[in-house]
């Protein structure tokens, strides 16, 4: 009785592992801009326009964890690629990633990285995918102050900033609204 009872209990927990796996195959995808960063799901029924302006700060505080993609770095290539799909044209998308606190650490090239956590960076590949596709990424110089950071350690293209407040205030008046996620 206990190893039937085992066996419908290993194939219930299987079905629930396997099923959401499968279904998030089946409908995200990747691209049409970012093909390895950013899967979204189409929704036929949406209302954005693809004439839409899209001036967008994301603030990121937080490192992902340790050997994997910071999933908030990721919304930003989620949040091209979604709007892309839509059929909002590309050039009117400008997106900015503020990083500060232990997020800093998420934007250390691989040889820095590797000092510090003897692993690669599983986010260069993605600020570089960003940077490439005219996201600004930007450092606050308060937080790699504090942790004793050098330019010299970053991703190449990543832009050091007085502070996050002041990069905030500073694409605040360019016309960026801040993204609440």
């Amino acid at each position: 009785m206990y190893k039937n009872t085992a066996k419908t209990l290993l194939i219930v927990f299987a079905f629930f592992i396997v099923l959401p796996a499968v279904a998030q195959q089946s409908t995200f995808k990747h691209g049409p801009v970012f093909e390895k960063f950013g899967m979204t799901a189409e929704v036929p029924t949406h209302t954005v326009s693809e004439d839409a302006k899209f001036n967008v700060a994301f603030d990121v505080a937080r490192a992902g964890k340790e050997g994997e993609l910071n999933i908030r770095f990721e919304s930003l290539a989620r949040f091209i690629n979604m709007h892309v799909k839509a059929g909002v044209k590309q050039e009117n998308i400008r997106l900015a990633l503020v990083v500060h606190g232990s997020a800093i650490f998420d934007l250390l090239n691989n040889e820095s990285y590797q000092k510090e956590y003897l692993a690669d960076n599983a986010n260069q590949a993605l600020v570089l995918a960003l940077l490439q596709n005219n996201v600004r990424v930007i450092m606050c110089g308060q937080s790699a102050a504090s942790r004793k950071l050098d330019v010299t350690q970053l991703v190449d293209g990543v832009e050091v900033e007085l502070s996050a407040m002041t990069a905030h205030a500073l694409l605040q008046q360019e016309g960026y609204t801040v993204n609440p996620f």
